[in-house]
């Protein structure tokens, strides 16, 4: 059975850095691109960052290009969303998904607020 965790939410201030970790269980990370969405408040699902499998190429939401950075592990099954230079609008749940498979994690909040 294929299992996502996420960790590492909370409550930050603006400016501040949380780092998300999404580790996978039942399965080798080696064999899956991930990836994290987020879903805001009255807002659509929508991604944030990508990482791929098969050449360690990643991909980035133009809203948090330059902030976020998405890294994998894969001898500790996990995947990484350090998150820095936290917005008032990044405010929602993450979720990490094992891309073209319906394995999803249960998600994380994350709450910017002053």
């Amino acid at each position: 059975q294929v299992q996502l965790v996420e960790s590492g939410g909370g409550l930050v201030q603006p400016g501040g850095s949380l780092r998300l970790s999404c580790v996978i269980s039942g399965a080798d990370l080696y064999y899956y691109s991930v990836g994290w969405f987020r879903r805001a408040p009255g807002k659509e699902r929508e991604g944030v960052s990508c990482t791929s499998n098969s050449d360690d190429g990643t991909v980035y939401a133009d809203s948090v290009k330059g902030r976020f950075t998405i890294s994998r592990d894969n001898d500790k099954n996990t995947v990484y969303l350090q998150m820095n230079d936290l917005q008032l609008e990044d405010t929602a749940d993450y979720y990490c998904n094992a891309l073209n498979t319906g394995y999803w994690g249960q998600g994380t909040q994350v709450t910017v607020s002053s």
